[in-house]
Formats: C-alpha cells, structure tokens, sequence
C-alpha cells in the first residue's frame, strides 16, 4: 500500500468516528479526530485511562493551531516555527475541540507535526488528530511499532501500515504551558 492509500484509509476511517494507531514525529500514537467526542472517549478507554487527563493533538502547521485556540500569544509563533525537535505547546482558551480531550482549566495541547506520515495525515484530514502514546496507560510507552501490545493493536480500527519496520526508538516531545502574557512553563524537557 502507498503512503497516499495509507493515508487516505486512516482518514476515511477518523471521519466515521473510529480511532487509528499511527506513527508520529514522536512515538507511535492512537489518534481520533479531536473534534469528535465520542471518539476521544473510545480513546480513552482503549488506554483504560481516566478521562479527567488531557490528550494532546497534531497540526500540519501553525496556521491552523488558531483554529483551535481563543488568542495565540506572539511567542508562540516563533517557537512553533524555530523549534527543531518535536515541541507539545498547551495553550489556554481551547476552542472547537471535544470538550473531554480539554485540561479542567479549559487548555489543550497541540504540536504542529513536520514528520512526513503525520503531518500528511493532519493536512489530509484538515483538523486536528489526538496524539496520545500507543500503550495502557501506567505501562511503558512503545518506542516504535513492534512494541505496541496485541491488546492496543486489538482496540483500535486501523493500523496505518506507514512506517512499522523504522525501528528507530522515539522520544516523546518536550512539552511547555504558554501563558495569554507569553509566560513560560517547561513541563517536560
């Protein structure tokens, strides 16, 4: 299957409400359409996770993270453009997201994806995808695919074939809080 196939099956199942396993500029994720209650919450359940913890998202770029946030702060641009590792930016004021991928105090995470399976995945499907580590929740996290458990494999309704022999082990990303005031917290390096 080519990429473009791959793809474009990963999105006609995301439309339908259904989750996929994909790989990211990190780790591989389980990923929905962040718009789609439902499906954040088969998510949720599939990590037997509880639902009162955030999940992050990905963008195809930046232009897009103000879809989905109330006011961008100015500093965010310049991080978003100039990082060059993977960087998870949790904005406050989310906005035209399910309500139960958002944090209590209404902010979402978003990382804008250059990796080339993922960020073809995010322009295709044109809103933002969860990106959440592909294993039970508690359990290590799968550095690439041939660790992810039978049991995740099982849960979702498709598995993009993109990918799956890179045996490169994967980092999650660096993960900062932005205030409305551009103030900076580091949440993980």
């Amino acid at each position: 299957m080519t990429l473009d196939e791959d793809v474009k099956k990963a999105v006609e199942v995301m439309r339908q409400g259904g989750v996929i396993l994909y790989p990211t500029d990190t780790i591989w994720g389980i990923g929905c359409d962040a718009t789609n209650e439902e499906a954040v919450r088969k998510v949720f359940e599939i990590k037997k996770r509880a639902d009162s913890k955030a999940l992050i998202c990905l963008v195809d770029s930046p232009d897009r993270v103000q879809r989905y946030v109330r006011e961008v702060p100015a500093v965010a641009w310049d991080l978003m453009e100039l990082t060059d590792k993977p960087l998870t930016i949790i904005f406050d004021g989310a906005k035209n997201l399910a309500p139960n991928l958002l944090a209590e105090d209404g902010s979402v995470g978003i990382r804008v994806t250059r990796e080339e399976v993922s960020n073809r995945l995010c322009y295709r499907f044109q809103k933002p995808i969860v990106s959440t580590s592909a294993n039970v929740s508690g359990e290590p996290s799968a550095a690439c695919f041939a660790e992810i458990s039978e049991e995740i494999r099982g849960a979702v309704d498709y598995i993009m074939g993109s990918r799956q022999k890179d045996t490169r082990k994967c980092h999650s990303s660096s993960i900062i809080k932005l205030g409305v005031n551009g103030e900076i917290q580091i949440i993980r390096k």
